[in-house]
């Protein structure tokens, strides 16, 4: 058996990794490109949508499981369950089909959000993206057939074949996932894209009239970083297995990535990395140690996770707005190596 300690601490990891998806989908899109969402929650939520009405279906069809998805979501899920549990293939296809349709799922969101950010901009752009994650939200919640309403549903458990040590293997799988998508979106900053992403978020008049398409550009990283947070709430449904639409709110997946973006460093995806583990690691020492400040406190202390991450997100606003690890320049060619390049080219 795996010690507490151990199993708080592959916990931590675990979510670092899940917030450092979603995290890493904002700063492409914020970071990057410029484009304010603040409905990021929207897109973390259509993953974890996803997991809650999919994949335990298709389950449930597939191995003759009896019972309504919804109403006798408890027996059904445990039937599966008992078969995910011996049957590691099985458990890593549903896995790999569910992460698959989340972010197909989320591009789609993607793709179809593009539209008002051709034409909105600044504040108006992020009280949009705003309206339609709330929107989103509480439509879900008040329609019981999808994912059941206000109740949720539970979720079948693709770790369950690691038994004792389940914590532990979805830790190592979901910090892999995210890992390797830490590594695409650093080479996508360092690639020409990158450089042309921050051309448009610095002027996208003057991109434009030199031929760029930022439209195009646009749609395109609406898409992938829709997608980027949909799986990143699959994961997350996945990893507690269970659902539930009004889980999904502003303060934990847009408010918290904002933060997260803020204290690390915008458009810089290492910065984002630091800022993710140094909020996570705070945010659950604040939980496990603000029982014993209570006698201490003016307050109820279950605001003082609160207080404290505002405070530091007001302070690091204040002193040192451009993050931890501010973003780098764009290394470009020096002009005496361009030449050269260019007059062995030509002789």
């Amino acid at each position: 058996m795996i010690p507490p300690v151990f199993l708080f601490v592959l916990d931590t990891v675990a979510i670092i990794s899940i917030y450092l998806i979603a995290t890493l989908s904002l700063n492409i899109q914020y970071g990057y490109t410029g484009i304010a969402d603040f409905g990021k929650s929207a897109g973390v939520a259509v993953g974890a949508y996803v997991v809650g009405a999919i994949p335990g279906r298709l389950l449930a069809a597939l191995l003759a499981v009896e019972g309504d998805y919804i109403w006798d979501n408890t027996p059904v899920v445990s039937a599966i369950n008992g078969v995910l549990s011996s049957d590691v293939a099985l458990s890593l296809g549903t896995l790999a089909l569910a992460l698959l349709l989340a972010a197909s799922f989320g591009a789609a969101l993607g793709f179809l959000a593009s539209y008002p950010v051709a034409r909105l901009k600044g504040e108006y752009l992020a009280i949009f993206m705003l309206a339609v994650s709330e929107a989103m939200r509480y439509v879900f919640h008040c329609y019981t057939p999808a994912i059941g309403g206000p109740y949720g549903v539970l979720t079948p458990d693709p770790f369950g074949f690691l038994g004792a040590y389940r914590i532990a293997g979805a830790a190592i799988i979901i910090t892999g996932i995210s890992l390797a998508l830490f590594y695409y979106s650093e080479r996508l900053a360092r690639s020409p894209l990158g450089r042309t992403l921050r051309a448009i978020r610095d002027c996208d008049i003057a991109a434009e009239v030199l031929g760029k398409d930022v439209a195009g550009y646009r749609t395109k990283i609406m898409v992938l970083s829709s997608a980027m947070a949909a799986i990143a709430g699959a994961l997350y449904a996945f990893y507690i297995t269970y659902v539930s639409a009004i889980a999904y709110d502003r303060v934990t997946w847009t408010f918290w990535p904002w933060t997260i973006l803020i204290i690390g460093g915008m458009a810089n995806n290492v910065g984002v990395m630091v800022g993710t583990i140094a909020f996570i690691v705070l945010k659950r020492l604040i939980i496990i140690f603000k029982r014993p400040l209570e006698p201490f406190l003016p307050f109820d202390v279950v605001w003082l996770e609160y207080i404290l991450l505002g405070l530091m997100l007001i302070l690091m606003l204040m002193f040192k707005p451009e993050g931890l690890l501010p973003e780098k320049p764009t290394r470009t060619i020096d002009l005496s190596r361009y030449e050269d390049r260019l007059k062995r080219r030509q002789g």
